[in-house]
């Protein structure tokens, strides 16, 4: 690869990129500003700004999106008459959970066992890179080939749809002939991937209660009805016995017919511990990319430390569901709520609350732009074709943009490979995934533009 102008461009740039994303990394920008100060999302969003301003973009804006986030845009122009090319990524980052289970620092980008570490390193921070990359490299090569448009968003992670509906009240500003969207990744490091689906998702929140006020479970327990364990019951009616997704009224049937996912690869990519079964039925494939899958995000209940004896009069849970494609998002919300409240014991009160929704996204890998891609990752990835994977994450943004401009090309690629660990704890970046995906994207550029 090294032979390749744009490729040796690159790869000079290392160092440099490796220490833009050591500031990147360093914002705390969490866009949940209960737990986070909303001024290190800030901080964030002003960096890129000024990283794009320093690349000669015009009409650099931060977009104040209605769910209270920013949005930060910019604009290169190409020479007359170019394609537009709109980049995506995004600079807000899942929390760090427990930092005590960190080895290093999550606010602090590590190098250690040729990755480096740090929340949004791969998701996606390292995106934002990689598009500063292969812009670079063009501009080091004679110049950039096509109009491009860069949008990144400030509340990806959270699910909130400020840019979604941003871009629904401005729909002049994002229109592009080809969206790449740098957000998802490779099926394994060194496999050059595009991600062909991805699945939508929907948000709920479950309030049960059965007390006007706890009681005590020894004067009480054995009749008064127990809202945590009503709860825990409704919870438990989401799966099958085998650990398969079972929400009344929604079809958990569909077969993946692409890149195959095989199950002792799947094993050491989750990090299932000895002896724990998968769960689910079909092809691990099947059931992360073709099917719906239910997880409970989060319980409201007493800690084990401070623990009293009492019937709890009320608890609550935060529910995911995620729905393949071909599934309405909106359906499948109906069919989670009317499920919860219909499963719900002992005649206890039950309020559901949707917080959340994004369509599932399927891509026409027919265009002229997947074969420009096909062909950009054939000289950085020499010796590997490249492949198409589903991605069971949702993009919400996705399906956004495929409505408001039917006419584009929409593409995803990205960092988010199995080893980068997104949104867990030691999240990582392999620094040659990001050099070659650099190096992918700048070529794509160019052979688009010459398409």
């Amino acid at each position: 690869m090294s032979s390749n102008p744009v490729a040796a461009t690159v790869a000079s740039l290392m160092p440099g990129a490796r220490a833009e994303l050591a500031e990147l990394v360093a914002f705390q920008s969490v866009a949940d500003f209960d737990q986070f100060p909303k001024s290190e999302s800030e901080g964030a969003a002003n960096w890129i700004a000024d990283a794009l301003r320093a690349e000669g973009f015009t009409d650099v804006a931060l977009l104040d999106t209605p769910d209270g986030t920013q949005s930060v845009y910019g604009y290169l122009p190409g020479p007359q008459g170019a394609k537009t090319v709109l980049l995506y990524a995004h600079y807000d980052v899942q929390p760090p959970l427990d930092e005590a289970g960190w080895t290093s620092p999550p606010f602090e980008l590590t190098e250690r066992d040729g990755r480096w570490y740090g929340r949004g390193a791969a998701d996606c921070k390292g995106g934002v890179i990689m598009h500063l990359l292969a812009l670079r490299a063009l501009k080091a090569a004679g110049g950039v080939p096509v109009n491009v448009k860069v949008i990144v968003e400030g509340s990806e992670e959270q699910g909130t749809g400020g840019l979604e509906r941003y871009a629904e009240e401005h729909p002049e500003l994002l229109t592009a002939d080809t969206i790449v969207i740098g957000d998802t990744g490779n099926f394994r490091v060194g496999l050059p991937t595009v991600t062909s689906t991805l699945r939508g998702m929907t948000l709920i929140r479950i309030q049960v209660d059965t007390l006007e006020g706890n009681l005590h479970s020894g004067q009480f327990g054995g009749a008064a009805p127990d809202a945590l364990a009503a709860l825990i019951r409704v919870l438990d009616s989401l799966r099958a016995e085998d650990g398969s997704t079972t929400v009344d009224g929604l079809a958990n049937e569909s077969v993946w017919d692409g890149l195959a996912y095989e199950e002792e690869q799947f094993r050491t990519d989750a990090k299932v511990l000895d002896g724990v079964e998968l769960i689910g039925s079909g092809t691990v494939a099947d059931r992360i990319w073709a099917r719906p899958a239910v997880t409970v995000l989060g319980i409201d209940c007493p800690p084990v430390v401070g623990a009293t004896p009492s019937v709890q009069a009320g608890a609550r849970a935060l529910v995911s569901l995620r729905v393949p494609p071909g599934v309405d998002a909106g359906e499948a919300t109906k069919l989670l709520q009317a499920h919860l409240e219909a499963r719900t014991p002992w005649g206890a009160r039950v309020r559901t609350e949707q917080i959340g929704q994004g369509q599932a996204f399927r891509a026409d890998t027919t265009s002229p732009a997947y074969r420009a891609m096909a062909d950009a990752m054939a000289v950085a990835y020499p010796g590997e074709d490249m492949q198409y994977a589903g991605q069971g994450g949702s993009i919400p943004l996705c399906n956004t943009l495929a409505a408001l401009y039917p006419q584009a090309e929409i593409l995803l690629i990205g960092l988010s490979e199995p080893e980068a660990q997104i949104h867990a704890l030691n999240e990582s970046v392999s620094p040659e995934e990001l050099e070659r995906l650099s190096v992918t994207e700048a070529l794509f550029l160019r052979n688009y533009a010459a398409g």
